[in-house]
């Protein structure tokens, strides 16, 4: 019956980690005004016949923080990959001169970078309330396995280590929030 709690608490636990990995893979792709290679992680360009993620094509570099570099393997893919980049609507124009692509990153403006905030701060909550949803999942468990035999004080440790999980993760959320709210407002 403890296995059975302990097998509760630990899915809970790596449902909820998957969550914030999510969360934090999500919230990378926002651009904060600094080059970053996972600003083109979503961009796939078709490799003779095939979606092929840019990454698996190319190196994406970022000589500096207003620039990327991407040099592609293949060089006949430059213009491919000029009009993926242009089609990913990015808000980047990217400039090739025959064997690299190069992306100037905009500085952003106030109202975007407000505008930014808004949306990494929707998408932690509604992270936040998956963990809350895997946190009320285990409580049910919990539950059936009370009316299975479960001791209820047993039932209750449980419960309230299901909370401490569920915590954390909300603490971690707002630690990774935290960071990039700050990293965007940074001018």
């Amino acid at each position: 019956m403890e296995d059975n709690i302990l097998l509760v608490l630990e899915e809970s636990s790596e449902k909820m980690s998957k969550a914030i990995e999510h969360f934090d893979k999500e919230i990378g792709k926002i651009r904060a005004g600094k080059a970053n290679p996972k600003m083109l992680e979503d961009v796939k360009i078709d490799y003779y016949g095939a979606m092929t993620p840019l990454s698996q094509v190319s190196n994406i570099n970022t000589p500096d923080p207003r620039t990327i570099t991407i040099q592609p393997w293949d060089k006949k893919t430059i213009s491919v990959i000029e009009k993926a980049i242009m089609a990913a609507n990015l808000g980047m124009n990217p400039d090739n001169n025959g064997e690299i692509i190069r992306i100037i990153v905009p500085p952003l403006t106030e109202e975007r970078r407000r505008d930014l905030v808004k949306q990494v701060k929707k998408i932690g909550e509604e992270t936040k309330i998956a963990v809350r949803n895997i946190r009320r999942e285990a409580i049910e468990d919990l539950k059936k396995l009370k009316k299975d035999g479960l001791p209820e004080d047993l039932e209750k440790d449980a419960e309230e280590e299901a909370q401490k999980i569920t915590d954390k993760s909300i603490k971690r959320i707002d630690e990774i929030l935290d960071k990039k709210e700050k990293d965007i407002l940074t001018v």
